[in-house]
């Protein structure tokens, strides 16, 4: 990614919000029809995870998850450059806002929507807190010295895989929530694998551990992108999680991943490979 193209972000940013919506529309459909690769990784995600919709509607919804995932990417011109006014505008904390209060040790279990950088801006703007992620470094070195730069903006810390779990817990401890995106596939050897829409999917164990090693409470956060911008949903804190069994905690976190997804399917980031590593016995549909 090039400066200029992050110019054009900026650019866009200042857009009136229905007018970059329709530009997404159209990027998203123009990248379902040219980018085949993705497109296939979609739909071989919706077919084993809804094997009861037929070929259309999964059809339908694979395009819908292309102009969210557009639409999400060209919001974060304004996400990470708009005024705190604008900000506040579009980025609504909604739900078990009392979860947020205080300074428990605090996990926000928050899944891989395409909401997921508001969520964080809304966070780290409205919550007088100090709140902590896990950042994975881009190729790109200008995507990722405008991304670690949007993601900074607004306070926060961003920790990078190879520092370990020890700032980590010890941020938990001193009471700065951690914003944790656990469902993803980062190979068989950091995974368990439990069910996923039920096939088995290589899925971190991070969420229980990190919650069994600070004592903290999950509280599941879901990015919603509407026409006004993001609804950011705080769900109550999960009852009696952690658990003593490191696998059944992240089975249980998938099934409940399972019905945050079943509100907004189409929001949901099937462009990864989530069944790329399998157990014996099993091959990846990819």
């Amino acid at each position: 990614m090039s400066r200029w193209i992050l110019r054009v972000m900026e650019w866009l940013g200042r857009l009136p919000l229905p007018w970059l919506r329709a530009l997404g529309v159209g990027l998203g459909v123009a990248l379902f029809l040219l980018v085949g690769s993705r497109r296939r990784v979609v739909l071989t995600n919706l077919r084993i995870c809804f094997p009861r919709h037929t070929p259309w509607r999964r059809g339908r919804l694979a395009v819908a998850t292309f102009v969210a995932f557009a639409q999400a990417w060209l919001d974060r011109g304004w996400l990470w450059h708009a005024s705190d006014k604008m900000l506040r505008t579009r980025l609504q904390l909604t739900g078990a806002l009392h979860e947020l209060a205080g300074n428990a040790p605090t996990i926000l279990f928050a899944p891989h929507f395409v909401g997921l950088d508001a969520g964080w801006t809304a966070l780290t703007q409205q919550v007088d807190r100090s709140f902590t992620t896990i950042y994975t470094d881009q190729a790109n070195k200008v995507a990722d010295d405008w991304i670690l730069a949007g993601r900074k903006r607004l306070g926060g810390r961003l920790f990078g895989r190879i520092e370990g779990v020890k700032p980590i817990i010890a941020g938990l401890k001193a009471g700065e929530p951690l914003y944790l995106l656990p469902d993803m596939n980062f190979g068989p050897e950091e995974s368990v694998y439990v069910p996923f829409y039920g096939r088995p999917a290589a899925t971190v164990p991070s969420l229980s551990r990190f919650a069994r090693l600070s004592r903290a409470k999950v509280v599941p956060i879901v990015c919603k992108l509407v026409p006004s911008g993001y609804e950011i949903e705080v769900l109550p804190a999960w009852t009696d999680y952690p658990s003593t069994d490191l696998q059944a905690d992240t089975a249980r976190m998938n099934q409940m991943l399972e019905t945050y997804i079943n509100r907004m399917p189409a929001q949901y980031y099937w462009v990864h490979k989530r069944f790329k590593d399998q157990p014996e016995g099993w091959y990846p549909p990819y």
